[in-house]
């Protein structure tokens, strides 16, 4: 007999909240907003919570792989490619990948931030409607 722990339904969300993350603090930075809806329409980074019957295990793979990926991508924005980043890139994505998660972009993408742009996914900086 094996015991399998469950993940909880506060990983699940969490997991749901970095993939937020991408959708409206990091794609606006370096793609437009066709380019993302695009990306929605395709799936990427796509998670149901209510489908997924994850293990424990398997929802620290992916907070971990999502949170690598975030900061990957931020320190190579602010520094230089190197091939160890982009190894440790590949093996984060792969990571997702194992576990249904498609996200089928690389390093290169994010090497060049776009200029000052106003996209609808990006979060707004306040709740008040002026």
């Amino acid at each position: 007999m094996k015991t399998v722990y469950v993940a909880t339904e506060g990983q699940k969300q969490y997991i749901c909240s970095l993939i937020e993350h991408f959708y409206t603090c990091m794609f606006p930075k370096y793609f437009t907003d066709n380019e993302i809806e695009t990306f929605q329409s395709l799936g990427i980074l796509q998670f149901e919570p209510s489908t997924y019957d994850g293990t424990l295990k398997e929802a620290f793979a992916i907070i971990s792989a999502l949170q690598s990926l975030q900061v990957i991508i931020e320190y190579v924005s602010f520094h230089h490619l190197s091939d160890h980043y982009e190894h440790l890139f590949q093996r984060n994505v792969e990571q997702l990948e194992q576990h249904g998660i498609s996200f089928p972009l690389t390093l290169g993408h994010f090497l060049h931030k776009k200029d000052e742009y106003v996209s609808m996914y990006t979060k707004p900086a306040h709740a008040w409607v002026m």
